[in-house]
């Protein structure tokens, strides 16, 4: 399955198997972890190993993320939210207005490569010398190309019950982020039937 780094950013705030929701980003140690599992994502913007996160840092990403996931509750609709923060939604305006600002606090120049033998390539060149700058920076770059690329129009909320995630659809049928939470789905429809049924008087099947 393909990994977006926004996606990934987004799903910081998850279903904990136990009914509740866990936040991946709740403590700097826990930060520090996320930023370390995303070294390959981050790979051609700075070396995410090196990161240890601070209190400043932690609320930075904390803030980036409340914007992506303001942003994608817009993409997503008139289908609903994810529940997780549904009724507590940061506007759209001021999470536009969040991302560009924290993409904007690293510059970039583009630089060309061009070898004797082979095709030219293109990369871009950091002005920031502080790598949390910089890494607040690649993350909402990489949420502006999420949203500004054909993967907005897949992207939905899980519909299963407790979860929260978001996911990008990836055929025409698929209706949950993972097979557990249709699993789960699936049995609340049940559920919800039967006691539809005994509560009716209806016969159950």
């Amino acid at each position: 399955m393909e990994r977006w780094l926004a996606l990934e950013l987004a799903s910081t705030i998850r279903h904990d198997g136990d009914g509740g929701v866990t936040d991946d980003l709740a403590t700097t140690l826990a930060t520090t972890r996320w930023i370390h599992t995303q070294a390959d994502l981050l790979a051609g913007h700075l070396s995410a190993g090196e990161i240890a996160a601070d209190e400043n840092l932690r609320i930075e990403i904390i803030e980036l993320r409340r914007a992506v996931r303001a942003l994608f509750a817009r993409a997503v609709g008139p289908a609903p939210a994810s529940s997780a923060d549904a009724h507590r939604l940061m506007p759209a305006a001021q999470a536009l207005t969040g991302l560009n600002t924290a993409a904007a606090r690293e510059t970039v120049v583009p630089q060309m490569d061009w070898p004797p033998e082979g095709a030219p390539t293109a990369r871009l060149l950091s002005a920031e010398n502080d790598p949390k700058v910089r890494l607040v920076a690649a993350l909402a770059r990489a949420a502006i190309d999420f949203l500004s690329g054909p993967q907005r129009e897949q992207l939905r909320a899980c519909t299963a019950p407790r979860c929260v995630r978001y996911f990008v659809k990836s055929h025409g049928r698929q209706e949950w982020c993972k097979p557990s939470c249709g699993n789960r789905a699936r049995a609340a429809r049940h559920y919800r039937r039967q006691r539809t049924a005994t509560d009716d008087g209806s016969p159950q099947p």
